[in-house]
């Protein structure tokens, strides 16, 4: 019997105790196409939502059912990649860029529609690009992982967005209403907790207990 190099090499690593490599994680991974299938779903949405002048039913309803599709996206593909080792440097990067687009495209339709008012998205975007910042300048000095408070943030930021693409009146569109205050409120706290997080990860000059948007 003729014994192959590589056997007689992997055969004395695992004499010796040797780690062998960690098996590389494809790019075309479940997760990935989920989070590249959110990104492609927000100029569809967009399109929906201002098709017939932006107040038409059923387009209506076919946006917030295409918004829909990409929040349950948004839901799954971290669990995913999570769970079954899946996670690579392009899914931590369009992750965050594929739900910024999604929620910013969707307030700011909104908001041109006359259906949220304009400080209300402004005061949404501007606490995600100070957010985005604020994690660029201390990414070498430390992680900030992601945290309750981040994540109830932008499940009532989904919710509240999703009751209003939808063409409701009295009650309801007065509920979608409240959730969407709520959301600011979340997002105005869970930013400023952000910020003292990344503060501490700075003076300590390493990784810190903190939460991430």
């Amino acid at each position: 019997m003729t014994v192959q190099p590589e056997e007689i090499d992997r055969s004395i690593a695992q004499a010796s105790g040797a780690a062998q490599p960690e098996p590389a994680v494809p790019l075309l991974n479940i997760a990935n196409v989920l989070t590249m299938l959110r990104i492609a779903i927000v100029p569809l949405f967009v399109l929906a939502l201002f098709t017939e002048g932006g107040h038409e039913t059923g387009w209506r309803i076919g946006a917030a059912a295409l918004f829909g599709l990409a929040a349950i996206t948004d839901r799954f593909d971290g669990q995913l990649a999570r769970k079954y080792g899946l996670v690579t440097d392009f899914g931590k990067l369009a992750d965050p860029i594929a739900d910024k687009a999604l929620i910013g495209s969707a307030l700011i339709g909104l908001s041109m529609l006359g259906d949220v008012a304009w400080w209300i998205t402004l005061v949404i975007c501007g606490r995600e690009i100070g957010v985005t910042l604020l994690r660029l300048a201390v990414v070498r000095r430390g992680v900030i992982p992601a945290g309750r408070g981040g994540k109830l943030k932008t499940l009532v930021q989904s919710v509240a967005i999703a009751v209003l693409l939808l063409p409701l009146s009295g009650g309801f569109a007065t509920a979608g209403m409240v959730l969407m205050y709520v959301a600011v409120v979340l997002t105005v706290l869970t930013g400023l907790d952000y910020v003292g997080q990344a503060v501490r990860v700075w003076l300590a000059g390493g990784p810190g207990r903190a939460r991430r948007a």
